[in-house]
């Protein structure tokens, strides 16, 4: 950036005039963008231009828009920068709503530029015009119509702040062609933006803490509740946690989003809540009496019946969005600040106060948690040799591969997505990028690319469907085109696998427009791309066929068989509470602790 003279506190004037363009990508290099995911289009001609004039910032090109929001997602959520998308006015614009719908639900920092017709043909329909901002409110953190180009560098710093503060999220500019060919001499750089109307509370309140610790440190039944926001916090809340779990001896389980914040091979982590959660889990929720909820939302998936979500328990809600505070559970002890900052505070205070839990009582409830243990709801049954696969059993091998491994695992949706989460293990936050809140399919190729881009000596492997992946199938074009190693480890039922399921069990086995009988060969598929195809069919393949595809210099697309009418178990079908399970064994009714039902005390 050539050099500008500070004429007051709130802005400064440059040597000479720059187009808006120009400006936009000066507050991009100042925020520390190294990678731009984007398509162009007629409106954001001039960015490109930009774009073009310099080496400091990499655009990537993708084949559709919705993948460069999704490819941005796995940039941010492995990297633990903000993700930023550029894409053209219209239906560029509205092709990637659903990735920024996606990066709102689970918390996703992305700062989304939408090109858009000149401010002066605004409202006269015209060619690719499109009212981004009114059809983003919905669906991002905050949005922007820039109408002035002097106002250019404030706003874009700000979206930068916006996104990345308080509970992260997209944000949206929208930049008129006019303004992006404007020229001005006003620049703002981040440290001088006002952000007196975006205040975030980060430190937790002293009150809450020791109203916290009080009820913790009578606990006989604690459980830690780990939800998305302690990776969103940083490594350092992953570390506090940890070292809270470790001082207090309390069990920890984790929401789909936060997997990887605890380790998978602690003795304390319990597997994963909710709906395919584990019945360890699931039953000490139930049975727990001091619940501490850090930085998870209690969504749908991990609550079931609300009126019997952890019925006898004191709710400790530690979050950063007081907007998620008795959104959907009503809490007892409310804490608001970030996740890191208030498990810092909870260590300080357990240790200043001397605090520890009642042996007796603690003993007795590992004792139970072992019992649940031991019911093993993740078991199943895998013939060797000339057997068709169990795509558990696909999952689990894959698993062991990984081991020692430096590796990124995205997903797409179905019931692949949730055997990963319970079969994959994952030892450190930032590893696991899969779509929670708005179970987008078409998400794990994408994402797998952003991971790819911002990590290239990793492993990155999206564990994908086949009905999910031909949803954004067209970003094997752009794995090929940036020499991208992304591996994608189909496990191929023939069905939309989840959908079939919930028609087995909940429908009458009517299976309504769930099969596909008309799928690609994928092996081909993948070499028409310029990559490696790798197709199995038998369970003495597998091994050999994963340390090929580990092994292989460049993209790699698996097509794993599998049985086809595998469902994934546990299950708590949608609305009921959490010891209403299905499990592997097809017990209809796992049961709380004996004599406990609904009225424990």
């Amino acid at each position: 950036m050539q050099s500008a003279q500070a004429t007051n506190s709130e802005q400064q004037l440059l040597d000479e005039p720059r187009c808006g363009a120009r400006i936009i990508i000066d507050c991009l290099q100042e925020q520390g963008v190294d990678v731009i995911f984007g398509y162009p289009g007629g409106a954001v001609l001039p960015l490109y231009d930009e774009i073009f004039k310099q080496n400091q910032i990499r655009h990537i090109l993708v084949r559709h828009e919705q993948a460069a929001v999704h490819a941005a997602e796995g940039y941010a959520r492995s990297t633990g920068k903000v993700g930023v998308v550029l894409v053209t006015s219209g239906p560029g614009a509205t092709n990637a709503v659903t990735g920024l719908t996606d990066a709102l639900m689970d918390s996703i920092p992305v700062v989304c530029l939408t090109g858009q017709v000149p401010s002066y043909m605004i409202g006269n329909d015209a060619f690719q015009e499109a009212d981004t901002t009114g059809i983003t409110r919905p669906c991002s953190k905050h949005n922007y119509l820039v109408d002035r180009v002097d106002q250019l560098s404030e706003k874009i710093h700000e979206a930068f702040d916006v996104a990345r503060n308080g509970r992260p999220g997209p944000v949206v500019v929208d930049l008129p062609k006019d303004v992006q060919m404007a020229e001005t001499r006003v620049y703002k750089s981040k440290e001088q933006v006002n952000r007196r109307s975006f205040q975030v509370v980060t430190q937790p309140a002293a009150s809450g803490i020791e109203e916290a610790i009080e009820a913790l440190s009578k606990a006989k039944r604690p459980i830690i509740y780990a939800g998305g926001g302690v990776i969103n916090s940083g490594p350092q809340a992953a570390m506090a946690l940890r070292q809270f779990a470790k001082m207090t001896g309390m069990p920890v389980t984790q929401t789909l989003m936060a997997l990887g914040a605890f380790p998978a091979s602690n003795e304390q982590f319990l597997g994963m809540l909710g709906m395919h959660g584990t019945y360890e889990a699931n039953l000490a929720m139930y049975n727990c009496d001091v619940m501490l909820n850090i930085g998870a939302r209690f969504d749908d998936r991990i609550t079931g019946k609300l009126d019997e979500f952890s019925p006898n328990s004191t709710k400790i809600h530690c979050d950063i969005d007081p907007s998620s505070i008795n959104k959907s559970v009503m809490v007892d002890i409310p804490v608001i600040g970030d996740a890191g900052e208030i498990l810092n505070a909870l260590i300080a205070a357990w240790k200043s106060g001397s605090h520890s839990l009642d042996a007796t009582a603690m003993k007795k409830w590992w004792a139970q948690i072992d019992a649940w243990r031991s019911r093993d709801c993740l078991a199943f049954n895998q013939p060797s040799g000339e057997a068709e696969i169990r795509p558990q059993h696909a999952i689990k091998r894959l698993n062991e591969a990984l081991k020692g491994k430096d590796y990124y695992i995205s997903t797409e949706v179905g019931q692949h997505q949730m055997w990963a989460a319970q079969y994959l293990d994952f030892e450190e936050p930032n590893r696991w990028l899969t779509s929670g809140g708005l179970g987008t399919m078409g998400y794990g190729l994408p994402a797998a690319v952003g991971a790819q881009i911002a990590h290239p000596e990793s492993l990155c492997i999206d564990v994908a469907g086949e009905a999910s992946i031909l949803m954004n199938i067209q970003e094997l074009s752009t794995v090929m085109q940036y020499r991208l190693p992304v591996k994608v480890f189909i496990l191929n039922n023939q069905w939309m696998g989840m959908v079939r399921q919930w028609q087995e069990l909940l429908h009458g086995e009517r299976y309504s427009e769930s099969y596909t009988d008309s799928l690609p060969n994928f092996v081909k598929l993948a070499e028409a791309f310029g990559g490696k195809g790798i197709r199995i069919t038998k369970e003495s393949e597998l091994d050999q066929a994963i340390a090929d595809m580990m092994a292989y210099d460049g993209p790699v697309v698996v097509d794993c068989c599998v049985v086809r009418n595998e469902n994934c178990f546990p299950m708590i079908p949608s609305g009921k509470p959490h010891y209403d399970m299905i499990l592997n064994d097809e017990d209809k009714a796992a049961k709380p602790i004996e004599g406990a039902g609904r009225n424990m005390v």
